[in-house]
């Protein structure tokens, strides 16, 4: 299905369904998966880090793993949306602004 709209100056845009962008429930489940996979690779760091038998190196490495990757995976759980915006652009849109006088509902 394709919308056909008009930009500035004057050239077609097409929008097509396939460009849309996810649903938030699937968003949100994406970033929460990311999340738990996340701290789940750090639970390991920090468990081999403290069992394992290995040179200082090594180690020093798995507790920097269990250090940062929480850093890293509240950012990617924050991190909405993922790739380009799309390609429709509401400041140019056709309608004008709501004044700020007129902005609440039944007035």
């Amino acid at each position: 299905m394709k919308i056909w709209r008009l930009n500035r100056s004057g050239h077609a845009i097409v929008h097509r369904v396939t460009d849309a962008q996810p649903s938030l429930s699937a968003d949100i489940r994406r970033r929460e998966i990311g999340y738990v996979v996340k701290m789940g690779i750090r639970l390991i760091c920090l468990i081999l880090a403290v069992a394992v038998p290995s040179p200082w190196p090594v180690k020093a490495l798995l507790v920097a793993g269990a250090v940062v990757l929480p850093y890293v995976a509240v950012i990617g759980a924050n991190e909405r949306g993922r790739g380009e915006p799309s390609a429709f652009d509401l400041a140019e849109s056709n309608q004008t602004e709501i004044p700020r006088h007129r902005r609440e509902i039944g007035s």
